[in-house]
């Protein structure tokens, strides 16, 4: 298996405001956006990884990379962001081949604290199913909006999903083609709008999405605990 890691970055993170972007907001003393470089690099140093990022920010990463002691960077390629996360995605999945022992996982850089074995599993399961993506439960009980009004939901019937999620390159590059035009919110939309269907697994539930004020402070609380185990 040759494995690709698409890290995308692209987003202004506005929701969680101030004028530095979300991705490099430090958490632990890094970069966000490095965490993600360093989970998929842990699990297999010999993963291709591939950074996607607006490109007016593109200087200020390189220069936040450099300051990096030597021993935390992480070897990697930098590709342009485009208006939507399909376009991103595509940024540098274009660069990657299409061949039966290509892999490639799509990761949000929002998402630092990606378990190794997560990333492990997201593998696996795509060697063995062709699309794969994380899950979690929905703990929260949910209502359907209808209208002016709304009604409760079997919140058993639903899950969270998460990234990386990962495809065998055919398959991605494949529905990309075929999606071509569409802005889709995850990849496993592409590929499920192409007729593959992804195989479920269980996801990593500190695997939050930084999004919010105050979601940096979580993920420091959550870092902490993990360096603690």
């Amino acid at each position: 298996m040759r494995k690709h890691a698409v890290i995308v970055a692209g987003g202004s993170g506005s929701r969680l405001g101030g004028a530095l972007p979300k991705q490099f907001r430090l958490l632990g003393g890094k970069p966000l956006l490095w965490w993600s470089l360093k989970a998929f690099h842990d699990d297999d140093p010999a993963c291709v990884i591939h950074l996607v990022l607006p490109e007016q920010f593109m200087d200020m990463w390189r220069a936040m990379y450099a300051e990096l002691p030597e021993t935390d960077r992480i070897e990697h390629t930098i590709h342009p962001g485009g208006p939507t996360r399909t376009a991103s995605v595509l940024s540098a999945l274009s660069t990657i081949s299409a061949g039966e022992d290509v892999f490639v996982a799509v990761h949000d850089a929002a998402r630092p604290l990606v378990s190794r074995q997560t990333v492990r599993e997201g593998w696996d399961k795509a060697f063995s199913h062709g699309a794969a993506v994380p899950v979690t439960p929905v703990v929260d009980s949910l209502r359907m909006l209808e209208g002016e009004g709304s009604k409760a939901v079997d919140r058993s019937r639903f899950v969270a999903v998460q990234t990386p999620q990962v495809f065998g390159s055919v398959i991605l590059k494949d529905a990309y083609r075929k999606g071509e035009g569409g802005v889709f919110t995850d990849d496993a939309s592409v590929v499920e709008a192409a007729g593959v269907a992804p195989v479920l697994f269980e996801g990593n539930p500190e695997n939050i999405k930084v999004t919010n004020p105050g979601d940096i402070e979580i993920a420091e609380v959550l870092l902490a605990r993990r360096r603690d185990d």
